[in-house]
């Protein structure tokens, strides 16, 4: 069992999104993409877990699998050029089954292919406040757990909120 705490978000938002977001296009980092990061990445890992609990072949705070979300946004014409240009500035193979090993300990890798994930999905990030759009962009469109948990997620976009200094 891991005994590491989660990581807070304030850390998270200094260490991983701040610097990750600044890797990629500027209209890439708004404040809806920053929201949607943390609530995804507490929902999916807690900002503890790197690799998936009990076995799983997700890797990363995002939680990517090598086939699913990795082999996607390398592939997506929205995507690829974006996520090439991320490898080479850090020294990435391209190279899919690399890419999703290094998400377990580069978290600016895993930064950067989450909010590649999103970018690529129709239509504008959910403005802040609407839960319900946020939860199925995440559960329909981009990530698609395998065991949704809806009953986390409000809690867990009210604590992104907050700590990104945001109002309803």
């Amino acid at each position: 069992m891991d005994l590491a705490s989660n990581m807070p978000l304030d850390q998270v938002i200094k260490q991983i999104l701040s610097p990750g977001l600044a890797m990629l296009p500027l209209p890439m980092d708004t404040p809806n993409a920053r929201l949607m990061l943390l609530t995804i990445g507490r929902q999916e890992s807690r900002f503890r877990f790197r690799r998936q609990q009990g076995g799983g072949p997700a890797r990363g705070f995002w939680q990517f699998e090598q086939g699913g979300s990795v082999k996607g946004v390398m592939n997506h014409p929205a995507t690829c050029g974006h996520a090439h240009r991320v490898c080479n500035e850090l020294d990435m193979a391209w190279d899919r089954t690399s890419i999703w090993a290094a998400m377990e300990t580069n978290d600016l890798l895993a930064l950067c292919f989450a909010r590649l994930n999103l970018w690529w999905a129709p239509g504008p990030l959910p403005e802040v406040g609407d839960y319900d759009a946020a939860w199925k962009l995440y559960a329909d469109v981009t990530w698609r757990p395998g065991k949704p948990r809806r009953e986390t997620w409000n809690r867990y976009y009210d604590e992104a909120r907050s700590a990104l200094g945001m109002r309803l």
